[in-house]
């Protein structure tokens, strides 16, 4: 699967771009047609702490699936937005079968 990450207006480190690396590799594990993701990453302008925003879009050919979340860190941003895109693979793969 091929992942591209996009740090809007900062340098992300090394660190966090191999957590999101692995955090994203683990949705190919429950769909096997997903071709690509494409994370952004951004610094919301809100007034509280939870002012770091991570974006997922999934490139599949059935659908392509989005998700959207803010949070206090960007790692915490990314668990949510993929815990997001789990339950979307989940329901498409539900709708698919007929369930």
């Amino acid at each position: 699967m091929n992942i591209q990450i996009h740090s809007v207006r900062f340098d992300a480190d090394k660190k966090l771009l191999e957590f999101i690396d692995q955090k994203v590799k683990k949705l190919g594990n429950l769909n096997d047609q997903i071709l690509g993701a494409e994370v952004f990453l951004r610094l919301s302008k809100s007034e509280n702490a939870a002012n770091k925003v991570a974006e997922i879009k999934i490139d599949s050919p059935v659908n392509p699936l989005f998700a959207k979340k803010q949070s206090k860190t960007f790692e915490e941003a990314v668990d949510l937005t993929v815990d997001a895109l789990k339950k979307q693979i989940t329901r498409q793969k539900e709708k698919l079968r007929g369930v």
